[in-house]
Protein backbone atom coordinates (compact mmCIF):
# COMPACT_ATOMS: atom_id res chain seq x y z
CA UNK A 1 0.00 0.00 0.00
CA UNK A 2 1.13 3.55 -0.70
CA UNK A 3 1.73 6.16 1.93
CA UNK A 4 -1.24 7.76 3.63
CA UNK A 5 -1.84 11.39 2.76
CA UNK A 6 -2.77 13.95 5.42
CA UNK A 7 -4.21 17.43 4.88
CA UNK A 8 -2.91 20.05 7.32
CA UNK A 9 -5.01 23.18 7.79
CA UNK A 10 -2.89 25.83 9.49
CA UNK A 11 -5.43 28.29 10.86
CA UNK A 12 -2.98 30.24 13.01
CA UNK A 13 -1.77 30.08 16.59
CA UNK A 14 1.51 30.03 18.45
CA UNK A 15 2.97 27.04 16.60
CA UNK A 16 3.72 29.06 13.46
CA UNK A 17 4.60 32.40 15.04
CA UNK A 18 7.89 34.27 14.70
CA UNK A 19 9.76 36.16 17.43
CA UNK A 20 9.81 39.98 17.02
CA UNK A 21 10.57 42.93 19.29
CA UNK A 22 6.82 43.18 19.93
CA UNK A 23 6.53 39.51 20.88
CA UNK A 24 5.34 36.50 18.88
CA UNK A 25 3.44 37.34 15.68
CA UNK A 26 2.02 35.17 12.87
CA UNK A 27 3.96 35.42 9.61
CA UNK A 28 2.62 33.98 6.35
CA UNK A 29 4.68 31.09 5.03
CA UNK A 30 6.87 30.83 8.15
CA UNK A 31 5.39 27.59 9.50
CA UNK A 32 5.67 25.80 6.14
CA UNK A 33 9.30 26.95 5.87
CA UNK A 34 10.07 25.67 9.38
CA UNK A 35 8.57 22.25 8.66
CA UNK A 36 10.48 21.98 5.38
CA UNK A 37 13.71 22.53 7.31
CA UNK A 38 12.99 19.68 9.74
CA UNK A 39 13.94 16.30 8.25
CA UNK A 40 11.93 14.40 10.88
CA UNK A 41 8.72 15.28 9.07
CA UNK A 42 10.02 13.54 5.92
CA UNK A 43 11.15 10.31 7.60
CA UNK A 44 10.20 7.22 5.59
CA UNK A 45 7.69 6.19 8.27
CA UNK A 46 5.86 9.50 8.08
CA UNK A 47 2.84 10.02 5.83
CA UNK A 48 2.76 12.44 2.95
CA UNK A 49 1.15 15.73 3.90
CA UNK A 50 0.03 19.01 2.40
CA UNK A 51 -0.02 22.23 4.42
CA UNK A 52 -2.62 24.87 3.61
CA UNK A 53 -1.91 28.12 5.43
CA UNK A 54 -5.01 30.23 5.98
CA UNK A 55 -4.91 33.86 4.93
CA UNK A 56 -5.13 35.79 7.08
CA UNK A 57 -3.89 33.60 9.93
CA UNK A 58 -6.24 33.70 12.93
CA UNK A 59 -5.17 34.27 16.52
CA UNK A 60 -7.33 31.80 18.39
CA UNK A 61 -8.52 34.51 20.79
CA UNK A 62 -10.26 36.02 17.75
CA UNK A 63 -11.84 32.72 16.66
CA UNK A 64 -15.57 33.03 15.86
CA UNK A 65 -18.34 30.59 14.89
CA UNK A 66 -17.87 31.81 11.30
CA UNK A 67 -14.30 30.51 11.51
CA UNK A 68 -15.56 27.13 12.75
CA UNK A 69 -17.71 27.07 9.63
CA UNK A 70 -14.77 27.97 7.40
CA UNK A 71 -12.62 25.19 8.88
CA UNK A 72 -15.41 22.61 8.59
CA UNK A 73 -16.11 23.59 4.97
CA UNK A 74 -12.38 23.38 4.19
CA UNK A 75 -12.21 19.82 5.54
CA UNK A 76 -15.30 18.85 3.55
CA UNK A 77 -13.87 20.34 0.33
CA UNK A 78 -10.72 18.22 0.72
CA UNK A 79 -12.34 15.19 2.33
CA UNK A 80 -12.20 12.79 -0.61
CA UNK A 81 -8.56 13.55 -1.44
CA UNK A 82 -6.91 12.70 1.89
CA UNK A 83 -6.82 9.91 4.46
CA UNK A 84 -6.86 12.19 7.48
CA UNK A 85 -6.77 15.77 8.65
CA UNK A 86 -4.70 17.82 11.09
CA UNK A 87 -5.83 21.29 12.13
CA UNK A 88 -3.18 23.60 13.57
CA UNK A 89 -4.83 26.03 15.96
CA UNK A 90 -4.02 28.37 18.83
CA UNK A 91 -4.42 26.84 22.27
CA UNK A 92 -6.63 29.51 23.86
CA UNK A 93 -9.81 28.41 22.09
CA UNK A 94 -8.70 25.04 20.74
CA UNK A 95 -11.18 23.14 22.93
CA UNK A 96 -14.05 25.31 21.65
CA UNK A 97 -13.17 24.62 18.01
CA UNK A 98 -12.67 20.90 18.66
CA UNK A 99 -16.07 20.71 20.36
CA UNK A 100 -17.83 22.67 17.63
CA UNK A 101 -16.37 20.61 14.79
CA UNK A 102 -17.43 17.37 16.52
CA UNK A 103 -21.06 18.53 16.31
CA UNK A 104 -20.76 19.99 12.80
CA UNK A 105 -19.49 16.85 11.03
CA UNK A 106 -22.04 14.16 10.21
CA UNK A 107 -20.87 10.86 8.73
CA UNK A 108 -17.21 11.38 9.63
CA UNK A 109 -15.16 8.27 8.78
CA UNK A 110 -11.66 9.76 8.84
CA UNK A 111 -9.54 11.21 11.67
CA UNK A 112 -9.57 14.94 12.33
CA UNK A 113 -6.89 15.94 14.87
CA UNK A 114 -6.61 19.46 16.26
CA UNK A 115 -3.22 20.43 17.71
CA UNK A 116 -0.82 23.33 18.22
CA UNK A 117 1.85 24.35 20.70
CA UNK A 118 2.72 26.52 23.66
CA UNK A 119 6.09 27.55 22.17
CA UNK A 120 6.50 28.38 18.44
CA UNK A 121 7.93 25.65 16.24
CA UNK A 122 10.99 27.75 15.36
CA UNK A 123 11.96 28.34 19.00
CA UNK A 124 14.30 26.25 21.13
CA UNK A 125 12.40 23.72 23.31
CA UNK A 126 9.23 24.04 21.26
CA UNK A 127 6.56 21.45 21.91
CA UNK A 128 5.25 22.11 18.42
CA UNK A 129 7.49 19.61 16.66
CA UNK A 130 6.38 16.65 18.81
CA UNK A 131 2.71 17.68 18.70
CA UNK A 132 2.58 18.07 14.91
CA UNK A 133 4.78 15.05 14.17
CA UNK A 134 2.70 12.80 16.42
CA UNK A 135 -0.59 14.17 15.11
CA UNK A 136 0.45 13.37 11.54
CA UNK A 137 1.72 9.90 12.48
CA UNK A 138 -1.40 9.03 14.51
CA UNK A 139 -3.77 10.31 11.83
CA UNK A 140 -2.08 7.96 9.36
CA UNK A 141 -1.56 4.90 11.56
CA UNK A 142 -4.22 5.09 14.31
CA UNK A 143 -7.12 6.62 12.38
CA UNK A 144 -9.80 7.24 15.00
CA UNK A 145 -12.78 8.52 12.99
CA UNK A 146 -13.77 11.49 15.12
CA UNK A 147 -12.63 14.99 16.00
CA UNK A 148 -9.75 14.65 18.46
CA UNK A 149 -7.29 16.97 20.18
CA UNK A 150 -3.65 15.97 20.50
CA UNK A 151 -1.36 17.64 23.00
CA UNK A 152 1.65 16.62 25.08
CA UNK A 153 1.59 12.97 23.97
CA UNK A 154 -2.12 12.49 24.63
CA UNK A 155 -4.98 12.13 22.17
CA UNK A 156 -8.30 13.31 23.61
CA UNK A 157 -11.87 13.22 22.36
CA UNK A 158 -12.25 16.78 21.12
CA UNK A 159 -15.58 17.58 22.75
CA UNK A 160 -14.36 16.37 26.16
CA UNK A 161 -11.39 18.71 26.41
CA UNK A 162 -10.74 21.91 28.28
CA UNK A 163 -7.63 24.05 28.56
CA UNK A 164 -6.30 23.29 32.03
CA UNK A 165 -2.89 24.99 32.11
CA UNK A 166 -2.17 28.48 30.80
CA UNK A 167 1.57 28.12 30.26
CA UNK A 168 2.51 24.47 30.76
CA UNK A 169 3.10 21.83 28.10
CA UNK A 170 0.36 19.68 29.65
CA UNK A 171 -2.14 22.32 28.57
CA UNK A 172 -5.26 20.21 28.06
CA UNK A 173 -7.30 17.80 30.12
CA UNK A 174 -10.34 15.59 29.65
CA UNK A 175 -11.87 15.71 33.13
CA UNK A 176 -14.78 13.33 32.57
CA UNK A 177 -13.60 10.97 29.83
CA UNK A 178 -10.51 8.75 29.43
CA UNK A 179 -7.63 9.60 27.11
CA UNK A 180 -8.09 7.89 23.72
CA UNK A 181 -4.40 7.24 23.09
CA UNK A 182 -1.01 7.93 24.67
CA UNK A 183 2.17 8.34 22.67
CA UNK A 184 4.95 7.16 24.96
CA UNK A 185 7.84 4.89 24.02
CA UNK A 186 5.04 2.79 22.58
CA UNK A 187 1.77 4.17 21.28
CA UNK A 188 -1.07 2.80 23.36
CA UNK A 189 -4.63 3.16 22.14
CA UNK A 190 -6.94 2.87 25.15
CA UNK A 191 -10.29 3.06 23.38
CA UNK A 192 -10.99 1.01 20.27
CA UNK A 193 -12.23 3.08 17.37
CA UNK A 194 -15.16 1.69 15.41
CA UNK A 195 -14.58 0.76 11.79
CA UNK A 196 -17.07 2.89 9.92
CA UNK A 197 -18.09 1.90 6.44
CA UNK A 198 -20.63 4.10 4.78
CA UNK A 199 -21.44 5.37 1.33
CA UNK A 200 -22.97 8.52 2.79
CA UNK A 201 -20.93 11.62 2.01
CA UNK A 202 -19.62 13.80 4.83
CA UNK A 203 -22.13 16.45 5.78
CA UNK A 204 -21.35 19.74 7.50
CA UNK A 205 -24.01 21.35 9.69
CA UNK A 206 -24.36 25.09 9.20
CA UNK A 207 -23.78 27.24 12.25
CA UNK A 208 -24.72 30.83 13.01
CA UNK A 209 -23.47 33.00 15.90
CA UNK A 210 -25.98 32.78 18.75
CA UNK A 211 -26.53 35.11 21.73
CA UNK A 212 -25.70 32.87 24.70
CA UNK A 213 -25.15 34.17 28.21
CA UNK A 214 -22.90 32.61 30.83
CA UNK A 215 -23.06 33.46 34.53
CA UNK A 216 -20.97 31.99 37.35
CA UNK A 217 -22.74 31.83 40.68
CA UNK A 218 -20.87 32.97 43.78
CA UNK A 219 -21.90 33.58 47.38
CA UNK A 220 -23.97 36.76 47.52
CA UNK A 221 -24.49 37.13 43.76
CA UNK A 222 -27.16 39.70 42.96
CA UNK A 223 -30.32 38.43 41.32
CA UNK A 224 -30.44 41.78 39.53
CA UNK A 225 -27.15 40.92 37.79
CA UNK A 226 -28.66 37.71 36.39
CA UNK A 227 -31.84 39.60 35.47
CA UNK A 228 -29.80 42.12 33.48
CA UNK A 229 -28.33 39.29 31.41
CA UNK A 230 -31.78 37.82 30.78
CA UNK A 231 -33.09 41.23 29.69
CA UNK A 232 -30.62 41.10 26.80
CA UNK A 233 -31.68 39.32 23.58
CA UNK A 234 -30.20 35.99 24.74
CA UNK A 235 -31.54 32.67 23.49
CA UNK A 236 -29.82 30.61 26.18
CA UNK A 237 -28.15 31.07 29.55
CA UNK A 238 -25.55 28.73 31.01
CA UNK A 239 -25.54 28.85 34.81
CA UNK A 240 -22.23 27.76 36.36
CA UNK A 241 -23.65 26.36 39.58
CA UNK A 242 -22.15 25.01 42.80
CA UNK A 243 -21.23 21.34 43.23
CA UNK A 244 -23.63 18.94 41.58
CA UNK A 245 -25.86 21.74 40.33
CA UNK A 246 -26.92 23.78 43.33
CA UNK A 247 -27.86 27.46 43.54
CA UNK A 248 -29.03 29.86 46.29
CA UNK A 249 -32.54 29.08 47.55
CA UNK A 250 -33.84 32.47 46.51
CA UNK A 251 -37.54 32.73 45.58
CA UNK A 252 -36.65 35.83 43.55
CA UNK A 253 -34.04 33.90 41.54
CA UNK A 254 -36.30 30.92 40.95
CA UNK A 255 -39.13 33.18 39.83
CA UNK A 256 -36.77 35.01 37.47
CA UNK A 257 -35.60 31.74 35.92
CA UNK A 258 -39.15 30.44 35.54
CA UNK A 259 -40.16 33.63 33.72
CA UNK A 260 -37.15 33.30 31.41
CA UNK A 261 -38.01 29.67 30.71
CA UNK A 262 -41.60 30.66 29.92
CA UNK A 263 -40.23 33.19 27.38
CA UNK A 264 -38.43 30.34 25.60
CA UNK A 265 -34.89 30.99 26.87
CA UNK A 266 -32.91 27.75 27.24
CA UNK A 267 -31.51 27.54 30.76
CA UNK A 268 -28.61 25.12 31.31
CA UNK A 269 -27.16 24.05 34.65
CA UNK A 270 -23.41 23.38 34.45
CA UNK A 271 -21.19 22.72 37.44
CA UNK A 272 -18.27 25.01 38.27
CA UNK A 273 -16.28 21.96 39.33
CA UNK A 274 -13.46 20.73 37.10
CA UNK A 275 -14.65 17.12 37.33
CA UNK A 276 -18.02 15.50 37.92
CA UNK A 277 -21.51 16.07 36.64
CA UNK A 278 -24.72 17.90 37.45
CA UNK A 279 -27.32 15.94 39.42
CA UNK A 280 -30.20 18.26 40.19
CA UNK A 281 -32.11 15.47 41.96
CA UNK A 282 -29.50 15.25 44.71
CA UNK A 283 -30.42 18.35 46.72
CA UNK A 284 -33.48 20.52 47.22
CA UNK A 285 -31.71 23.51 45.67
CA UNK A 286 -31.07 21.58 42.46
CA UNK A 287 -34.63 20.28 42.44
CA UNK A 288 -35.90 23.84 42.66
CA UNK A 289 -33.87 24.82 39.60
CA UNK A 290 -35.32 21.89 37.63
CA UNK A 291 -38.83 22.92 38.67
CA UNK A 292 -38.11 26.39 37.24
CA UNK A 293 -37.29 24.90 33.83
CA UNK A 294 -33.50 24.64 34.09
CA UNK A 295 -32.06 21.60 32.27
CA UNK A 296 -28.96 19.65 33.24
CA UNK A 297 -25.66 20.01 31.44
CA UNK A 298 -24.59 16.66 32.88
CA UNK A 299 -20.87 16.09 32.43
CA UNK A 300 -20.40 18.60 29.60
CA UNK A 301 -17.42 20.94 29.56
CA UNK A 302 -18.26 24.63 29.18
CA UNK A 303 -16.70 24.49 25.70
CA UNK A 304 -18.90 21.59 24.59
CA UNK A 305 -22.01 23.14 26.14
CA UNK A 306 -21.50 26.41 24.27
CA UNK A 307 -20.73 24.65 20.98
CA UNK A 308 -23.74 22.35 21.35
CA UNK A 309 -26.06 25.29 22.01
CA UNK A 310 -24.71 27.10 18.96
CA UNK A 311 -25.45 24.07 16.80
CA UNK A 312 -28.94 23.46 18.19
CA UNK A 313 -29.96 27.13 18.14
CA UNK A 314 -28.74 27.44 14.53
CA UNK A 315 -31.30 24.83 13.47
CA UNK A 316 -35.08 25.13 13.04
CA UNK A 317 -35.78 22.98 16.11
CA UNK A 318 -38.49 23.99 18.54
CA UNK A 319 -37.55 25.03 22.07
CA UNK A 320 -38.72 21.69 23.46
CA UNK A 321 -36.72 19.79 20.84
CA UNK A 322 -33.60 21.83 21.61
CA UNK A 323 -33.96 20.95 25.29
CA UNK A 324 -34.40 17.27 24.50
CA UNK A 325 -31.45 17.19 22.10
CA UNK A 326 -29.25 19.12 24.52
CA UNK A 327 -29.61 16.49 27.25
CA UNK A 328 -29.07 13.71 24.67
CA UNK A 329 -25.58 12.38 23.90
CA UNK A 330 -25.14 13.28 20.23
CA UNK A 331 -21.47 12.44 19.54
CA UNK A 332 -19.82 11.23 22.71
CA UNK A 333 -19.79 14.63 24.41
CA UNK A 334 -21.55 13.47 27.58
CA UNK A 335 -22.19 10.32 29.59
Amino acid sequence: MGKKSIYVAYTGGTIGMQQTEQGYVPVAGFLTQCVENMPEFYHQEMPDFTINEYSPLIDSSNMMPSDWQMIADDIKANYDNYDGFVILHGTDTMAYTSSALSFMFEGLTKPVIVTGSQIPLAQLRSDGQANLLNALYIAANYPIPEVCLFFNNKLFRGNRTTKAHADGFDAFASPNFPVLLEAGIKIRQHIDSPIIETNVALQVTKIQPQPIGVVMLYPGISVELINNILLQPVKALIIRSFGVGNAPESPELLSLLKEANDRGIILVNLTQCFQGRVNMAGYATGNALAASGVISGGSLTIEAALAKLHILLSSDRSTDQIKQDFITNLCGEMD
